[in-house]
């Protein structure tokens, strides 16, 4: 592993702290009005919903970032791809199987389950766009230009450098 990091890095931590936040607030709004609607179930109800998709919404960031730990190792691509594919699996099969879980609990007013849960979504996706359109990285960010002793190395007449042009 080398001490650089993507600059992508930055951007997905601001994410994260943005929706630290945003959740911080939804479960404050999401829960007073669903105490309102539909009492402790409704409090319950989107307590539980806002958590859950704070919870996986926050586990690709993650899982992005950890990956990123490997920037400029030879298996660094397929770490990334691995972790964030991985991810992406684990997410979906724990998303199911909480529903599932869920459903049938006396506690639990679906209504506000879902309208917690879609406003949640909803907010995620409006910080990550609103977080990718301000971030400053160029298109080539991470590229490593050669330098000048590098083309003086390679223009040497020492006979290798007609074999690293064919």
């Amino acid at each position: 592993m080398t001490s650089r990091t993507p600059s992508s890095t930055p951007v997905l931590r601001r994410m994260l702290l943005w929706s630290a936040i945003a959740t911080a607030t939804l479960a404050g709004v999401g829960g007073a009005v669903g105490f309102l609607v539909a009492g402790a179930e409704g409090l319950w109800s989107a307590l539980v919903a806002v958590l859950m998709a704070a919870i996986f919404m926050a586990f690709t960031t993650a899982s992005i970032l950890i990956a990123n730990r490997w920037y400029g190792d030879a298996l660094f691509v397929p770490i990334f791809f691995g972790s964030v594919m991985g991810g992406w699996i684990l997410k979906f099969i724990v998303f199911l199987v909480a529903l599932f879980l869920l459903r049938d609990q006396p506690w639990l007013a679906p209504l506000v389950f879902l309208v917690a849960l879609i406003a949640s979504i909803i907010a995620s996706l409006v910080i990550d766009v609103a977080v990718m359109l301000r971030m400053r990285i160029p298109a080539v960010s991470d590229a490593t230009l050669p330098t000048a002793a590098d083309i003086e190395a390679a223009e040497r007449p020492d006979g290798d450098s007609e074999a690293r042009r064919d």
